[in-house]
């Protein structure tokens, strides 16, 4: 399952995770729906992993629990189908649009070609952390 680490979805679950942990995930939520996805998908409990992530745990000891705690064992075929799958999401209703349509026009309304989830995820958190879009 090592090919979890290249996504865009599973380290910002982590990271979103411990800083919860932390007190200092602002408006970001541990076990949002971009979280979920990824943890229905190999069956993971978030408290579970919650509980992992506070121990101090690094990311390759994270990555090994959930190897081995995943209750949905993916092949290679199917972790590569859908972390292309999660590289290349859009939102698909209404709802989801208009939110990333607003995220969008806050941090860089003058940034073009902002389609994906990942891509409006990145450029937030370059423009948060002090760059210039």
């Amino acid at each position: 399952m090592r090919g979890w680490v290249d996504t865009a979805t599973l380290p910002r679950c982590w990271t979103r995770g411990r800083a919860a942990i932390a007190g200092k995930n602002g408006e970001y939520h541990y076990a949002c729906p971009l979280d979920q996805r990824f943890l229905d998908f190999v069956g993971i409990d978030p408290e579970a992993l919650k509980k992992e992530l506070a121990a101090g745990k690094g990311d390759g000891e994270i990555l090994d629990w959930i190897e081995k705690n995943a209750k949905h064992k993916r092949t290679e075929f199917e972790i590569s189908a859908w972390s292309d799958f999660a590289a290349r999401r859009v939102p698909t209703d209404t709802e989801s649009r208009s939110y990333f349509n607003d995220l969008h026009q806050k941090a860089a309304p003058k940034t073009r070609g902002c389609r994906h989830v990942v891509d409006l995820l990145d450029l937030d958190d370059y423009v948060s952390f002090g760059g210039k879009a």
